[in-house]
């Protein structure tokens, strides 16, 4: 009997179209012989939808029309309701239409971004109770919001750059003293950031008070939390991948994306096309780094990866100061795009391999936690324990 796994993409993110090309290339690395997979596409709107259509990239030419000619569906969200239903079942209560269009076994979300990467999604999954893959809510809302992440790891003592953070309604109401802050405490080249966007979506270099007025206004376009981080000046960036769960994993070999500026813009990370994502960005594989330097970097992605309690396949970002060498964790993409599966190959395991990892992690994981007691069969209604209190009381009152 093949498992059917359903492959979530899209959302109403702005990493929307990353989201696709990552699904789509993870689809095609799965084993049909032994899954089926069925495709979830979930519009900029919030819709869900599915049918073959939508395994071919390009038909995401014209969303409108792709999703006019696909299935709209939905999953209610109750505890052990793995079916997949038809929104528009038609033909009434007595219909012989089947309204489940799928009974799914194991969900894979790659979704990119807000909604999806920052434990919503997750949230949604552990109401219903399918075995999924990837970090759970919590360190999936963890690791996507650039600012908890830091506090995080600096209180594990994994090393990170010195940073400021505050709201959008902070910086509006209260701009001159965030600006003094910054420039007492970091000075200038600084890096801002939205707190919770990855793809290098609203990040912008100051250099000046003028300029970091114009990157926070820019940032807060796109998040209420933002964070301004000091600027590593003489910086090479290296990622490294980490496959598994908090308490056995291991880290890929390390890459060197090649930037053209002072950080590693969305065209750099994407620009090889639809078909391609990020992989085909400029880069070195293994980095041209030394041997100690790569062993250390891998050590921190997996201490990273261990203290956020991850599960799954992540890629953790760092910096380094070429003057010192010192290295800085800069961040973790949870779901990384293209799941990071060229680190991986280069690691010795294939993106068929890297794919069965996934589905093998999700359902373990399920077995782990249907083991953990959650309710007690104990009704205090029962017992006359709940209503001795402030209910009773007022009710008894009017008599």
């Amino acid at each position: 009997m093949k498992t059917n796994v359903a492959v979530f993409f899209g959302g109403r993110s702005v990493e929307h179209e990353i989201s696709v090309i990552s699904a789509l290339q993870a689809i095609n690395a799965f084993d049909k012989e032994k899954y089926n997979i069925v495709p979830v596409y979930i519009s900029k709107q919030g819709r869900w939808y599915t049918g073959p259509q939508l395994l071919d990239i390009r038909n995401y030419k014209d969303m409108k029309g792709l999703v006019e000619k696909s299935e709209e569906v939905f999953m209610r969200p109750e505890y052990g309701d793995y079916n997949l239903y038809r929104a528009n079942a038609g033909g009434g209560f007595f219909s012989k239409k089947n309204p489940v269009v799928a009974e799914l076994h194991v969900a894979i979300p790659v979704l990119h971004g807000s909604h999806g990467e920052d434990g919503m999604f997750e949230g949604l999954l552990e109401t219903i109770g399918i075995p999924f893959a990837g970090c759970d809510t919590l360190s999936s809302a963890n690791g996507m919001d650039k600012i908890t992440m830091k506090m995080i790891l600096r209180s594990e003592d994994i090393p990170v750059v010195d940073y400021v953070w505050f709201t959008d309604k902070e910086w509006i109401s209260d701009r001159d003293s965030i600006i003094k802050k910054i420039e007492d405490k970091l000075g200038y080249p600084v890096i801002v950031k939205p707190a919770n966007l990855g793809s290098s979506v609203g990040i912008g270099k100051a250099s000046d008070r003028e300029s970091l007025i114009a990157k926070v206004d820019d940032a807060a376009k796109f998040s209420q939390r933002l964070i301004v981080e000091d600027m590593v000046e003489d910086m090479m960036e290296i990622n490294c991948s980490v496959l598994g769960d908090c308490d056995d994993h291991q880290s890929s070999v390390c890459e060197e994306p090649i930037s053209k500026g002072d950080f590693l813009s969305y065209e750099e990370k994407y620009g090889g096309g639809a078909k391609a994502g990020m992989q085909a960005s400029e880069k070195r594989i293994p980095a041209d780094i030394p041997e100690e330097m790569s062993r250390e970097i891998q050590r921190l992605a997996g201490e990273t990866f261990r203290v956020l309690s991850c599960h799954g396949v992540s890629r953790i970002d760092v910096m380094v100061d070429k003057k010192s060498d010192r290295i800085y964790v800069n961040e973790i993409n949870t779901i990384p795009g293209s799941l990071s599966f060229y680190l991986w190959e280069e690691s010795g395991i294939s993106f068929t391999q890297l794919m069965d990892k996934l589905v093998e992690l999700a359902l373990r994981r399920k077995r782990e936690t249907d083991r953990k007691t959650f309710t007690y069969d104990a009704n205090i209604f029962a017992m006359g324990g709940g209503t001795k209190g402030g209910v009773k009381g007022k009710l008894s009152s009017r008599k």
